[in-house]
């Protein structure tokens, strides 16, 4: 298989979707992703010194090339003589696994196309869901979320978790603040060697992402398939993040955090607290509150006890707005709900 022609095809298709909505992100997050598109691109080590105008006459030809392909369909893929439509994932990983490849081609949040051609370096079944885990990435957008669900597959990206990773370290460093990011940093020897570090940093935390989509499965097994309707119905892309982040801290509680607690994995925890985004900790505030106190006692008891009483909440919360979807309430009067329902 060639896959420099297959990865030229994909990033095609990657540089189609980055065209269409690259310019959702605010420009702060924007700037950074962009910055660290192009080391990708570059091959460059995270040890490398970016310099602005090396970076900028690469966002300027970047963009460029967005503007022309804007208006462009996302193409199909031709592989060893065979086409297929580039959503076609299961199709394509039949024909591509045995290569020692992976690809995902799907939506995501606002219904936001996502592209990736990469290594595979391993999968597990979980139920009826199969859990690939990807490395080295050979074609990727600027989004390159590092985990998707697309059907019956979860796509676990370990490059892409790196990626976060360094983009959360960059921004704690500019910040200063002692957090949780900063704490979760002190287990692994940045100081010595960026990378390894950081390699050994994305090899645990995948597996912490991992433990979130096992729990996202099984929170859809319990909330039913009417949540994912509800998803696709609402009409505000501001509510739709709330009700997404609303499911991811039901999966936690479900999933991620009791398996961090049981195994006393002290690192990943600081990493979760921080990593929290501003949607989270807005719905939830007292998650705060409760790692502050373990910080301080270690009591793994008391923050078992806390996640357990967020797990019958944010269950109810879901129910409570499936109820509302019912009743066909507006976004708006969803939304009212969930502000006036956060965990305090």
């Amino acid at each position: 298989m060639n896959t420099d022609l297959l990865s030229a095809q994909v990033q095609r298709n990657c540089n189609i979707a980055d065209a269409r909505y690259a310019g959702n992100f605010t420009l702060c997050i924007y700037l950074m992703k962009m910055r660290e598109f192009y080391r990708w691109s570059e091959r460059l080590a995270y040890e490398d010194t970016l310099t602005s105008s090396a970076v900028g006459e690469w966002v300027t030809e970047r963009e460029a090339l967005w503007e022309a392909l804007e208006e462009d369909d996302f193409q199909e893929l031709n592989i060893d003589g065979h086409v297929f439509d580039p959503f076609d994932t299961v199709s394509i990983n039949q024909h591509i696994n045995p290569q020692g490849l992976i690809y995902s081609g799907g939506l995501g949040a606002n219904r936001t196309p996502h592209f990736f051609l990469a290594e595979k370096l391993s999968s597990e079944s979980h139920h009826d869901t199969t859990i690939f885990i990807s490395g080295q990435e050979y074609a990727r957008d600027l989004a390159s979320p590092p985990a998707m669900t697309l059907g019956n597959n979860i796509f676990i990206r370990r490059q892409s978790i790196a990626r976060m990773i360094w983009e959360r370290i960059q921004e704690w460093q500019w910040h200063g603040n002692e957090n949780g990011m900063s704490r979760a940093m002190k287990y692994y020897a940045f100081a010595d060697d960026t990378h390894s570090a950081l390699q050994a940093m994305a090899e645990i935390e995948a597996e912490a992402i991992k433990l979130h989509e096992i729990g996202e499965i099984e929170a859809s097994l319990i909330i039913g398939p009417d949540w994912k309707k509800l998803l696709l119905e609402i009409n505000n892309p501001r509510v739709e993040l709330k009700l997404r982040a609303i499911k991811d801290l039901f999966a936690d509680a479900l999933s991620t955090l009791p398996a961090l607690i049981e195994s006393e994995k002290i690192a990943s925890i600081h990493f979760y607290a921080g990593n929290m985004n501003a949607t989270r900790k807005e719905l939830c505030p007292s998650f705060t509150t409760a790692y502050n106190q373990w910080h301080e006692d270690t009591n793994y008891e008391n923050l078992a006890d806390w996640v357990n009483l967020s797990r019958h909440y944010w269950h109810d919360i879901m129910k409570q707005c499936l109820s509302l979807f019912a009743a066909q309430k507006t976004s708006s009067e969803i939304d009212a709900f969930l502000i006036a329902e956060t965990f305090k």
